[in-house]
């Protein structure tokens, strides 16, 4: 009798906690994704608009958290259709092989108060590198807000290769800021 009430008390755990981690979701209106590029000196502001998210994420537990992230490639908006479809190409983006960048969570350390360092594999037109991201959680009303900025070189991609590696014309540094309005994640 006491292994069957035990094993229900396990069992129960396990939907609770299933049950918390399947409500933390992204909330698609309230977040984005942006990034800034320099051309000849000029900085260029663009966005994704289409990217999905799973959050497996206990601020008290940083250690046991589970961070996915899938960016449509094809949906990145800079201001013109001409510059779009040109990013969409072989040289930039090469949405036709590679349609989306993704981010897979190996680890996540406090690093303040409300801070976080979220490691991870970055994969982008077929290349994987690990980077950190460092995100600072807000909580306001109903909603946690996940926001950060961090460099990545684009060349380390192969993204504006060919003509378009000279760093002279194309800075290889872009700038990325991306805010995750969350639903279900409690900050401490």
């Amino acid at each position: 009798m006491r292994i069957v009430f035990g094993t229900a008390l396990l069992a129960l755990a396990w939907l609770v906690a299933q049950s918390v981690a399947a409500q933390q979701r992204v909330l698609p209106a309230m977040s984005e994704i942006g990034f800034t590029s320099r051309q000849m000196g000029v900085p260029v502001q663009g966005r994704f608009r289409t990217f999905d998210a799973q959050v497996d994420f206990d601020p008290n537990h940083p250690e046991s958290a589970r961070i996915v992230l899938h960016i449509d490639l094809a949906s990145a908006s800079i201001g013109t259709a001409e510059t779009e479809a040109e990013l969409a190409k072989p040289g930039w983006f090469d949405t036709r092989h590679y349609p989306q960048a993704s981010f897979s969570s190996s680890s996540v350390k406090p690093a303040a108060a409300g801070r976080f360092d979220v490691v991870g594999k970055l994969t982008l037109k077929g290349t994987t590198r690990e980077i950190t991201v460092p995100v600072t959680l807000q909580r306001t009303a109903d909603t946690t807000t996940a926001s950060g900025n961090l460099a990545l070189h684009r060349l380390d991609y192969r993204i504006g290769d060919g003509d378009w590696s000279d760093p002279s014309l194309v800075a290889d540094e872009v700038q990325v800021r991306f805010k995750f309005a969350l639903a279900g994640v409690a900050v401490p």
